[in-house]
């Protein structure tokens, strides 16, 4: 099995260590992985030696935010040189403006009507890497978690049985946090072409992140941002449906681009899904995937 998409703590609303991931990949017999997280390389420091030694090829990774023709993109960078001082500044960009947007959002959450605080905001992310940094999920997790608000409403759709109860933190994030929701907040993110340079500037391989939910309702883009340069697609992702994910492997193959499969495993933020839990109906020594040192993932899997 393979799994190229999923994140560690070192992702805002990731939950588990670097090990701990994979150890899960191990468990789960996981031949080949990447840990992807949201605008940082820490993770690939711990997780490459360890995957090693529990007999699983290892990719470094990372997922990054960007836009194209004003609409959000995440682009994944695989193979690449992540001690590179490039990484670096792509987190400080965003770190350098994550603390006002989380104030944004604290005050928006507010106007709905919840009693919510910097103090109990800053309670639930002290431990965390990113703690100036306060998600959507982090606002849902707070409100859920509350008794006061157990008969709330607008929070009924998000408990247990509830119509949007399957990740009811993220999907709080959709409907409330999101580009044009009421309580988005703004984080000027790179252009995708500047972030798919970045990547092939440091011998990295440039994939659009489960394009079925970036590109819905805008499928014309599709062909622009392969002509940007990137090298491939994740056609198998826990959000596409089998005839979406053929789709895209007919785009990929058309355009001579790898296919790859991720889960985006996070945890308690999207508890629905597992890791290896993608859809991929490709044999891994059939994917046309990515190369790193010199080979194809495909053939690293330590003896």
């Amino acid at each position: 099995m393979i799994d190229l998409h999923m994140h560690s703590f070192y992702s805002e609303d990731g939950e588990f260590s670097p090990a701990a991931l994979v150890e899960k990949c191990a468990a789960l017999n996981i031949k080949r992985m990447s840990i992807t997280d949201h605008n940082c390389v820490r993770a690939n420091f711990e997780a490459e030696s360890l995957a090693d030694k529990k007999g699983i090829a290892y990719i470094p990774g990372i997922e990054i935010d960007c836009v194209h023709e004003n609409n959000g993109f995440h682009i994944l960078g695989y193979g690449i040189d992540y001690r590179s001082a490039d990484f670096e500044m792509i987190e400080k960009n965003i770190r350098s403006q994550s603390f006002e947007a989380s104030l944004k959002m604290l005050e928006l959450t507010q106007t709905l009507g919840f009693h919510v605080t910097e103090n109990d905001m800053w309670h639930l992310s002290k431990n965390s890497y990113w703690s100036e940094t306060w998600t959507g999920e982090m606002f849902a997790e707070v409100l859920l978690t509350n008794s006061a608000y157990k008969d709330h409403p607008l929070l009924a759709p998000y408990r247990s049985g509830g119509a949007r109860g399957d990740n009811p933190y993220v999907n709080f994030y959709w409907d409330f946090y999101a580009p044009g929701k009421p309580c988005h907040a703004t984080i000027h993110y790179p252009q995708m072409r500047e972030i798919i340079d970045l990547i092939h500037n440091n011998h990295g391989f440039a994939v659009l992140a489960h394009p079925g939910v970036n590109l819905k309702g805008r499928q014309h883009l599709l062909p622009e941002i392969i002509r940007l340069g990137i090298d491939g697609i994740e056609a198998f992702s826990s959000y596409h449906l089998p005839d979406q994910a053929a789709g895209f492997c007919t785009a990929a193959e058309q355009y001579r681009l790898c296919i790859t499969c991720g889960s985006d495993f996070h945890g308690k933020t999207k508890p629905a899904i597992e890791i290896g839990n993608h859809g991929c109906t490709i044999s891994d020594e059939s994917l046309p995937c990515i190369i790193y040192n010199g080979k194809p993932i495909q053939e690293q899997v330590p003896k």
